[in-house]
């Protein structure tokens, strides 16, 4: 079925109501458009380059001890910096764009318990309002005008509203009305190489059929990164997997972490809340 403005919205609201909020202080309102001349972004466009993994065995219990701490070290800094944080950014909502993985819904979900903030996927609140999984997918088959459509009921609904942090699907990027609708929060590119990326799906097999090989995946995972890839890059700032493991001296990917990439996000979205502070001041009349 069609997912009409009343079915996204109940969806929304239902979904909000189920969500455990006894640790979060402060409500979910509605907010104010922000105002934006067309083809400018709320946060200017920044441009960047493109589960701890630990060998343990019986003569290494002190590197085990020092990683544990190391994690714990790094939980901490990124509950320190969301805290810093969280005034400046005002209730803005956040959207993670990127290949969906278990990597970017593991750091939608921390972002949020740090920022205090909901957290979403813009993909599952799909799937419900149209009846769950298999009704969603028999709707894009059968009717993908439909579909996207429904898409954008849902995330109208999403940017109607504050202190979120939202795994946008790849439809988020796929129309130029779901791009300006991504204008009134700030947009993240979560930029995961695209083995890891077929690894995960190939691992988690609801989203494959039984007899789908790893090069399979990785073949389908290229080319619908390379239809999505001019939609991702229109975002606030790149965060780039690969990058942050140089940046920490890692010698393989798996060992960056969720905090790591947490961190890393949160840096980013200070230099731009810094960059449209800035920007605010400076329009001001003298």
């Amino acid at each position: 079925m069609e997912i009409t403005k009343a079915t996204a919205t109940s969806t929304l609201a239902a979904a909000i109501h189920n969500l455990s909020l006894s640790s979060l202080s402060s409500t979910i309102r509605p907010r104010p458009r922000p105002y934006s001349h067309s083809g400018f972004s709320k946060f200017p466009l920044v441009s960047r380059p493109t589960s701890l993994t630990a060998t343990c065995s019986l003569p290494n219990e002190t590197t085990t001890s020092t990683t544990k701490v190391a994690g714990a070290d790094t939980s901490l800094q990124v509950k320190k910096r969301a805290a810093d944080l969280s005034p400046e950014l005002k209730g803005t909502s956040i959207f993670l764009l990127g290949m969906r993985g278990p990597l970017k819904t593991n750091l939608g979900k921390l972002l949020a318990d740090a920022l205090r903030y909901y957290y979403f996927d813009s993909d599952s609140l799909v799937e419900e309002a149209a009846g769950g999984e298999f009704a969603a997918r028999s709707l894009k088959e059968r009717d993908e005008k439909g579909f996207r459509e429904s898409e954008t009921e849902v995330l109208k609904q999403l940017t109607s509203m504050g202190r979120l942090v939202v795994c946008a699907g790849d439809g988020a990027v796929q129309s130029s009305t779901n791009l300006g609708l991504l204008r009134h929060g700030i947009s993240l590119w979560i930029d995961v190489p695209l083995d890891i990326v077929a690894r995960g799906m190939v691992e988690d097999k609801t989203q494959l059929a039984a007899s789908e090989s790893h090069s399979e995946v990785l073949e389908q995972v290229v080319a619908t990164y390379e239809e999505l890839r001019a939609g991702y890059a229109t975002a606030d700032a790149k965060i780039s997997l690969q990058n942050i493991a140089v940046k920490l001296g890692y010698d393989e990917l798996d060992s960056v972490t969720t905090e790591d990439l947490a961190l890393e996000v949160l840096k980013e979205i200070e230099k731009l809340t810094r960059v449209k502070k800035m920007m605010e001041e400076a329009a001001r009349p003298f």
